[in-house]
């Protein structure tokens, strides 16, 4: 198992382990934090729902047209919260959250009981 782990190529985090029914959840493997978004597609014509699917990194329905009118145009409707009868017809997205990097740490130092001088201590990010 670790010598097939060796010679994999892409070693990018999937966050199979992240609970789909958490809004935001620090991933076990990589340590990220994850936001996940379900999307749902709909028929432009008759706004029917569409079983979608993730291909080359679109959401698009599984089926090349609609099964109630035959169009082929579609929709992506972002949801909020997912419904057990959308969950059927819903994709999973999950997104990295990046920290903004304006926080800022600060120390300070007793001069009573420490002999120290004074200096701004630098910033590691």
């Amino acid at each position: 198992m670790i010598i097939l782990e060796l010679f994999k190529k892409n070693r990018v985090c999937t966050h199979d382990k992240v609970r789909p029914d958490a809004e935001l959840s620090y991933c076990p493997d990589c340590g990220e934090l994850i936001k996940n978004q379900w999307f749902l597609t709909r028929c432009a014509c008759c706004g029917v729902k569409l079983k979608a699917t993730i291909k080359n990194g679109e959401i698009v329905p599984e089926n090349h047209f609609c099964h109630n009118c035959g169009a082929k145009e579609f929709v992506v409707e972002a949801l909020e919260k997912i419904n057990f009868i959308d969950i059927d017809y819903a994709v999973l997205v999950k997104n990295i959250v990046k920290p903004s990097v304006e926080d800022k740490i600060q120390s300070w130092v007793d001069i009573k009981t420490c002999n120290y001088t004074q200096e701004l201590l630098p910033q590691f990010l």
